[in-house]
């Protein structure tokens, strides 16, 4: 399973996933779930992608062969005019890749090869925008009232990106509030595993600010993690009802 976030801010973007792919009790592995397509100046566009690894891996492979072929025929995120068109291309991408390998598959393991996908970033001269694509290569764009989406295992780590985040909300409030969104979904869910791989992009810089990997060992997240447990604990014991 996976568990991926992003949050769309007046400041940036915020991102995070984890690494663990989970193929049975026995196989479990980790993987990249995070790509950066990036012209430092320019644009930047990060995917981050839940569901099959083979339809995921498939679809990131299309789109860098797209970014190397000079023809300017070919469609290409990196040159894409608007980030909507961006999100375009990702899913007509994934609704082929998806469609050829069930086909491959057959009818009974259709429902296992689907992928779904954040596409965040900003070009030169655009806004920055954040969509969630579909298997069916549809999609739905963060907005001021929703200014955070996710994949994968979301359930656990939304409450407290429901009552915290908004679009004002600054980015260091913002890295708080994914990385203990993912602490809760990792003590609830052992299919999300780390290391995490998070990513910050600034309004307007159209580069990434900051990429980093967080391992299992991390002393800042361990101490994050043990202050979030410990304040709830303290919050819940005061509560009188």
């Amino acid at each position: 399973m996976t568990y991926c976030v992003g949050l769309l801010l007046n400041e940036g973007i915020v991102l995070l996933s984890d690494t663990r792919t989970n193929a049975g009790l026995d196989n479990i592995s980790t993987y990249r779930k995070m790509f950066i397509f990036e012209e430092p100046g320019e644009r930047v566009i990060a995917v981050l992608t839940a569901g099959s690894l083979s339809v995921s891996q498939t679809v990131i492979a299309r789109l860098i062969e797209a970014t190397d072929d000079n023809d300017p025929e070919t469609r290409s995120i990196m040159r894409a005019n608007t980030m909507l068109e961006v999100a375009d291309i990702i899913g007509n991408t994934l609704l082929e890749v998806t469609t050829d390998i069930a086909a491959k598959m057959g009818r009974m393991s259709q429902q296992m090869a689907t992928s779904t996908m954040i596409v965040a970033g900003q070009r030169r001269g655009g806004i920055m925008r954040m969509f969630l694509i579909y298997p069916e290569g549809n999609f739905i764009e963060a907005t001021v009232d929703t200014p955070f989406l996710q994949i994968g295992e979301h359930k656990y780590g939304k409450p407290i990106l429901d009552r915290i985040v908004r679009k004002e909300t600054p980015i260091s409030e913002a890295r708080k509030a994914v990385l203990l969104s993912m602490d809760s979904t990792l003590r609830s869910n052992l299919s999300v595993g780390m290391p995490l791989d998070l990513c910050v992009i600034r309004a307007d810089e159209c580069k990434v600010g900051e990429r980093t990997r967080i391992e299992a060992n991390d002393p800042s997240f361990q101490k994050m993690s043990l202050a979030w447990s410990e304040a709830l604990r303290k919050s819940f014991h005061d509560i009188d009802i």
